[in-house]
């Protein structure tokens, strides 16, 4: 299957978010190439040459880098049931590195893939050790829709994994295996990075195990759409590592480290028209891919803090003029982030900010684009204050910003804060009775705002289908699924109505 990036939005909507920016590519990964597609924190061609410069002491660099980040680097292998009526969560892997063939044989593959015995892995990506006791850090579509995940070191000692937490906003995920001693990288600081510095990409791409390419730093702060164009992060990021490494399917979740071995980014995507490399490749800065973790192993979740504001980016010529032209503005395309409104709760309203203001830097950290604006942010949570740098007719100014989460609190909060639809990771509308009357229910709510990889969507249910009954009970509105789960805990059984009107009855257990 092979999708395409969204037409261009006339201006950004959200606030921006706190959390990491996940990678992105132009087009899906193919998971028949060899079914393809984590370091606790701690501080710490012949007749080619190089020019002006020492080629043997970057090839010892080089080596140095490999023998260190090779041990650190793991396959993962997603197994997933076949039962499933819908389409594989896999398909993240074709909209990560794109589906060579077209969308016939790419259906025809899924087809065959659907159909193929439950010990053959649906999907297989790469992983980074960033603990001695089995942490293990990947991308969040490496491991969507698993019911299984099986961890190989670089020893090929084998492992079942448990997934800790994954986060569809930045397209990262963490894991653990149980073993103790095991070799790890440590977190570099990615801001340090500079564009034409040498990294390394190891992964396991197209089945090929420990596969080690080198290359340059080629950009910083790429937002290239992929994660609102594909519509499963609710919240978005994006301020990639563009680096021309080979990256192939089956990279995706693997190292991109500096000449030291020290990760400065996850591998998680490529810019291609066929599928495979062509010199463009994406990783989420160590920096952004470390505060999602922190979150998820210290309180569950993800803390997302919010400047409250919906905005237009400047440095996009085409996103400037298809909003003049919907609006019928003249406002000149430019540099930073021109504020169009805010939402419910926002901190930056609170602040004094206005509808017109133009910011251009967050702290000290300059914001040419949305891009810089997302990175800035991100690194954040709630109740974090950071200092907003703007323009307001031409004149410079200033304001302290409390960030706040989209309920408009400032504290951090757990698992056991959450309302029930989010444990369970959809929101319900209640169905017309007109509709009930003519298909024969009598009872149903729609599925909406479903979330990539929540237990609603392990089981199969998409945007838009009908969910009949919770645990044997008729639901008819989104009050009646929280009065159900509220509280509850022990398997769920679901009953619910696909787009082909074919009941089905799937479980899970209440996180």
């Amino acid at each position: 299957m092979k999708s395409t990036l969204k037409k261009l939005l006339p201006f950004a909507v959200v606030g921006v978010i706190s959390g990491a920016t996940t990678v992105g590519t132009l087009q899906y990964f193919n998971h028949d190439a060899a079914n393809g597609d984590q370091s606790y924190f701690t501080k710490s061609a012949s007749n080619v040459s190089f020019a002006g410069m020492n080629s043997a002491a970057v090839g010892d660099d080089f080596v140095k880098a490999a023998k260190t980040t090779v041990p650190a680097v793991v396959t993962i292998k997603n197994y997933q049931s076949r039962s499933t009526n819908r389409a594989s969560e896999q398909d993240l892997f074709d909209y990560f590195f794109g589906d060579p063939f077209g969308g016939g044989r790419g259906q025809q593959r899924q087809r065959q893939q659907q159909q193929a015995p439950d010990n053959m892995p649906s999907g297989m990506g790469s992983g980074v050790i960033i603990s001695p006791d089995g942490y293990i850090i990947s991308n969040n579509h490496v491991v969507a829709g698993a019911n299984k995940l099986e961890v190989v070191l670089s020893n090929k000692k084998s492992y079942i994994a448990t997934l800790v937490g994954t986060d569809p906003n930045t397209d990262i995920s963490l894991l653990k295996i149980e073993e103790k001693g095991l070799p790890y990288l440590n977190f570099a600081n990615s801001d340090n990075i500079e564009v034409g510095q040498w990294v390394l990409a190891v992964g396991n791409p197209l089945g090929l195990n420990s596969t080690v390419t080198a290359g340059i730093v080629s950009a910083k702060g790429r937002g290239i759409g992929i994660l609102s164009s594909q519509g499963k992060a609710a919240n978005p990021i994006e301020s990639f590592i563009q680096t021309d490494a080979a990256i192939n399917p089956g990279n995706s979740g693997g190292a991109l480290v500096n000449t030291n071995g020290d990760l400065i980014g996850i591998n998680s995507a490529i810019q291609s028209t066929t599928g495979y490399y062509q010199g463009y490749g994406f990783a989420v800065p160590s920096n952004l891919a470390r505060k999602i973790i922190e979150d998820i192993k210290k309180f569950g979740i993800v803390q997302r803090g919010f400047l409250g504001v919906t905005s237009l980016d400047l440095s996009n010529d085409m996103q400037v003029a298809a909003y003049n032209k919907e609006k019928r503005s003249n406002i000149k395309a430019g540099s930073g982030v021109y504020v169009t409104g805010f939402g419910d709760n926002s901190g930056a309203e609170d602040a004094g900010l206005r509808v017109g203001d133009v910011i251009t830097k967050i702290d000290t950290m300059p914001v040419t684009d949305f891009a810089d604006l997302s990175v800035a942010i991100g690194s954040k949570r709630p109740g974090d204050k950071v200092m907003v740098t703007y323009t307001r007719n031409g004149k410079e100014a200033t304001a302290n910003v409390t960030l706040r989460d989209q309920k408009g609190g400032t504290s951090a909060r757990t698992k056991a804060d959450l309302s029930v639809t989010e444990k369970i990771g959809a929101e319900f509308k209640p169905l017309d009775e007109r509709f009930k009357t003519d298909y024969g229910l009598n009872s149903g709510v729609i599925a909406t705002n479903v979330t990539e990889g929540s237990e609603i969507a392990k089981i199969g249910i998409v945007d838009n289908y009908i969910v009949i009954e919770i645990n044997g009970k008729p639901v008819n509105s989104q009050k009646d699924v929280e009065k159900i789960l509220e509280r509850y805990s022990g398997n769920v059984s679901v009953k619910f109505v696909d787009a082909y009107g074919q009941i089905y009855t799937r479980g899970f257990k209440m996180p």
